[in-house]
């Protein structure tokens, strides 16, 4: 395999030279524990919240506060559970949507199934989005939380979170989290998470080291801890503190942020491109496409061929892409997330995900859709 063309960059981002080099800096030059009272534990521990100070300042969020985990499931499931079980005297109706990343889902499904919540699960309207109506039209007087995302990882729809934000300010007792993984970073107008009361982001979606996520947190709010242990991160998620991660995803928010509108027209112009190869191609194509997306993701589904044998065939020929179930599975349940939008369970079981980045070029969109051709041409 002489080049790889990669196309997966919503499961994960290649990352910047710049955090690898701050990672392996802070990782030698730092290595005491922050939680020590030594000399060196004072010093990594000034660093911690030095850099959680900036990550603030970068988001011009002065009001939250920054929890450090190990993944953005670690983080939707520490806001979801440790608030819901924290304020469970207030209510216990909970509201989100039908096409969240299984992190929220399976968190949901959990207090449902286990501690007798009860969730509202919201599909998103013809245009692909959750609204602020649609959110407000099923509030009720024992609702304590809504869990919306900012853009969807397999179809890029963009929710309008400021405006759900400022409509839930309505109702003081409901906290509002966003899982915003895809949107930080990516967007031609980025979002004001300042109504937001928890926020979850992840590093190796922007171009970080992957082990290292945040939970932004209102400081109003008191979770319940996932984790029982030394009490690091305000009590709510007990573990010794990855510095080096901290300072590296740090790194790669501030660069992200800083390039995000240059990144996003190199992206947007490989999108476009991307998107007039399905012209002519009704007949083998059909897109999956919400009415407001984000060129950082587009998905298609297969209509003759199967989207397990397309993604391998591509990968043989160097080009990684996705897909929502594994090659030749047995139990192939297709898209929830497609289904979503009201698709038939045969499009719904062959969508292919191709997620862009900045490192991406017009050349290997051309590849990509070559390849595409002569696949489909080859697969009987």
């Amino acid at each position: 395999m002489d080049k790889i063309i990669y196309l997966d960059n919503a499961s994960k981002t290649i990352p910047y030279d710049e955090v690898v080099k701050k990672h392996q800096e802070i990782t030698t030059s730092y290595f005491a524990n922050p939680s020590s009272i030594h000399v060196l534990g004072n010093r990594a521990n000034r660093l911690l919240e030095l850099t959680k100070e900036e990550i603030l300042s970068l988001l011009k969020l002065q009001n939250h506060q920054v929890i450090f985990t190990s993944s953005a499931t670690e983080s939707n499931n520490l806001a979801i559970k440790g608030f819901a079980l924290k304020y469970q005297n207030r209510g216990k109706h909970l509201i989100t949507s039908s096409y969240e990343h299984p992190s929220v889902l399976d968190a949901f499904k959990q207090l449902e199934d286990n501690f007798g919540f009860e969730v509202t699960y919201l599909n998103p309207n013809n245009d692909g989005i959750i609204t602020k109506e649609m959110v407000e039209s099923v509030v009720r007087k024992d609702t304590i939380l809504v869990s919306v995302m900012a853009v969807n990882n397999e179809i890029g729809a963009i929710n309008p979170i400021e405006q759900i934000a400022d409509m839930l300010t309505k109702y003081p007792k409901i906290v509002f989290h966003v899982d915003a993984c895809q949107a930080i970073g990516k967007m031609e107008k980025e979002i004001n998470y300042k109504n937001v009361d928890m926020v979850t982001l992840s590093a190796h979606k922007i171009h970080g080291v992957i082990g290292t996520a945040v939970l932004l947190k209102n400081k109003k709010i008191e979770l319940l801890p996932l984790f029982s242990g030394g009490g690091q991160e305000y009590g709510f998620r007990s573990s010794t503190n990855d510095l080096a991660g901290a300072v590296a995803f740090k790194e790669a928010l501030s660069i992200s942020l800083k390039k995000e509108k240059e990144h996003y027209q190199v992206v947007k112009e490989l999108s476009d491109h991307f998107l007039s190869y399905f012209t002519d191609k009704s007949h083998l194509f059909e897109l999956n496409l919400p009415k407001n997306i984000n060129p950082y993701i587009i998905n298609f589904s297969s209509k003759t061929k199967k989207s397990s044998v397309i993604v391998e065939a591509l990968s043989n020929a160097g080009i990684m892409v996705s897909s929502t179930s594994a090659c030749h599975s047995s139990k192939q349940k297709g898209s929830y997330v497609v289904k979503s939008l009201g698709k038939s369970d045969i499009i719904a079981n062959n969508t292919i995900r191709v997620s862009f980045s900045y490192l991406n070029n017009i050349e290997e969109v051309d590849a990509l859709t070559n390849n595409l051709d002569r696949i489909i041409g080859e697969i009987r």
